[in-house]
């Protein structure tokens, strides 16, 4: 998510999440941190979405529900938004516009118009906004693939246009930046695809991303080739695919698709599963597939499943568990260190250089990526002959100014990470998660006792109840010990008249102190002092 801002005038773009790291412990979802936009709520004119993958449109129903302004995007891309909305019960309020590729809105003083990009879902597109000081443009997500699936390359011959126009500066995706070469194309998988549906004795499984239309589509003509049966697997694959379905995105003949429910009764030789998880999420079809823990579907000996995706940074670990447990049970796999069985939807870095060549900014921001990446981008602008002044590279919060013929960075705004947990948005702070990496690396032990509110004499306890410390049988020694050094701690403090949260303060040291010494652990000591 990023904003256009002219004299108290926004322009929002994109409205994405990110899925959790593994340190983020009981974390579902990460949203971006809006409040700028809330404090300047009636200054947002609107957002524009560029494609319907997550990372642009998964945040939506949670903005738009502390943010209700006009939000506009391309016919499948709002498509795929609208079971979001429905889910979160706001869809009827919601004002949602349809923009078509190649089109011009006006918003306040922007003019934002829609051009065709190619990138693993339909109807993508980069946005041309001409501002008051300039044109600016923003690729989003893409790569240059002359023959893509549905016939719509990036538009390069517009983005050339509009480079001798004038493009005062360009936002560009990052994400392969480190990749020389190029791409490659959808049609690159035919012949490895051919290969394993003309060879499979059995079952073929397929994960992938949800939003992957342009691959399920592939998918799904290899099925009619090799007169095999789909069955779609997974809540957020089955319902993409109904909507680019239903929207004409997808086209699939009657009667070639089957209930997940009726997967048994076809030979195994005859059918295609389609599943999500190809990043290997604890909870998606596919890990609870490899895992036999799938309440209609799950691995069996022969099976042949294709992960036709590249793990996203940080998701190896789960990902080669999920191929590990297929493997367990027999089956064979295909994935990235095994078969050519993906390609990216993102430009690297030979088509870079060609979308600096042909736009020709007078100034460029590496977007999209890691820290990392966004280097490596601006090291693919230098070499298209931009010098270092023109070039920014920018992280969250900060913010660039920029005029007819100057660019800098301004202030820092408030952002962050808001965190979703279960129905909770927002109320799990990093405060909190250093508390649940804290219990879950150390355990808790908790001291509980009883006092006497005129004498300060322990009439109870201390009890010591541990959780994830040290075997019960082993911990007996230790809970003595610990039980002593709290009682020590207690009779220093017999003739001070100290107060109660003076005396949960030393027995908290003093149990923590005797722990540390004889286990070199810290677990999260919490006393408990009942007064009577």
């Amino acid at each position: 998510m990023w904003a256009l801002e002219w004299e108290k005038q926004i322009l929002v773009v994109d409205a994405g999440l990110m899925f959790p790291h593994e340190d983020m412990l009981g974390i579902d979802l990460v949203l971006p941190d809006i409040s700028y936009l809330l404090d300047r709520r009636k200054e947002v004119l609107g957002i524009f979405l560029s494609h319907g993958h997550e990372d642009h449109i998964g945040g939506l129903p949670y903005v738009l529900k502390k943010l209700n302004v006009p939000v506009y995007g391309t016919r499948l891309t709002l498509g795929l938004v609208k079971p979001k909305l429905k889910e979160h019960r706001i869809l009827r309020e919601a004002d949602l516009r349809e923009v078509r590729v190649g089109d011009a809105v006006q918003m306040g003083p922007f003019r934002v118009e829609t051009v065709a990009v190619c990138h693993s879902i339909p109807d993508a597109v980069a946005l041309a906004i001409e501002t008051p000081v300039g044109r600016v443009i923003y690729t989003s997500d893409f790569k240059l693939d002359d023959a893509p699936p549905d016939g719509l390359p990036t538009n390069m011959a517009r983005f050339k246009q509009l480079g001798d126009a004038g493009v005062l500066l360009l936002l560009g995706d990052s994400t392969n930046s480190e990749r020389a070469g190029r791409s490659g194309s959808e049609r690159d998988l035919h012949a490895p695809f051919e290969r394993i549906f003309g060879e499979a004795p059995g079952r073929i499984v397929v994960a992938n991303f949800a939003s992957n239309i342009h691959r399920i589509q592939h998918l799904v003509r290899m099925a009619i080739q090799f007169e095999r049966r789909v069955a779609v697997v997974g809540r957020s694959l089955q319902t993409n695919f109904k909507t680019a379905r239903e929207l004409g995105f997808l086209k699939v003949p009657e009667g070639l698709t089957i209930k997940i429910e009726d997967a048994d009764r076809i030979s195994p030789s005859k059918l295609l599963l389609l599943t999500a998880g190809s990043q290997g999420e604890p909870m998606s079809a596919l890990a609870r597939f490899a895992a036999q823990r799938h309440p209609f579907v799950n691995v069996l000996k022969g099976d042949w499943v294709v992960i036709s995706a590249r793990p996203i940074p940080g998701n190896e670990r789960l990902v080669h568990q999920t191929v590990n447990n297929l493997y367990r049970h027999g089956a064979r796999v295909f994935y990235s260190e095994v078969g050519h069985v993906h390609v990216t939807g993102h430009a690297q870095r030979d088509e870079l250089r060609e979308m600096l060549d042909a736009v020709r900014p007078r100034y460029f921001i590496p977007v999209h990526g890691e820290y990392r990446q966004l280097v490596q981008h601006a090291d693919v602008a230098r070499e298209a002959g931009l010098s270092d002044d023109r070039i920014i590279v920018v992280e969250d919060g900060e913010t660039v100014e920029l005029g007819t013929d100057s660019i800098h960075t301004g202030a820092k705004v408030s952002t962050g990470l808001v965190f979703v947990d279960g129905l909770g948005v927002g109320d799990v702070e990093q405060v909190v998660l250093r508390d649940r990496k804290h219990l879950a690396e150390d355990g808790i032990l908790i001291v509980t006792l009883t006092v006497d509110r005129e004498t300060a004499i322990v009439r109870a306890g201390p009890d010591l109840i541990s959780r994830g410390v040290i075997e019960p049988e082993l911990s007996s020694k230790l809970m003595a010990d610990a039980r002593d050094a709290a009682m020590a701690s207690i009779a220093r403090l017999a003739d001070t008249h100290a107060d109660m949260n003076t005396l949960r303060e030393v027995i908290h040291d003093a149990v923590s102190q005797t722990v540390w010494k004889k286990t070199r652990r810290r677990p999260m000591v919490i006393p408990v002092v009942l007064e009577i």
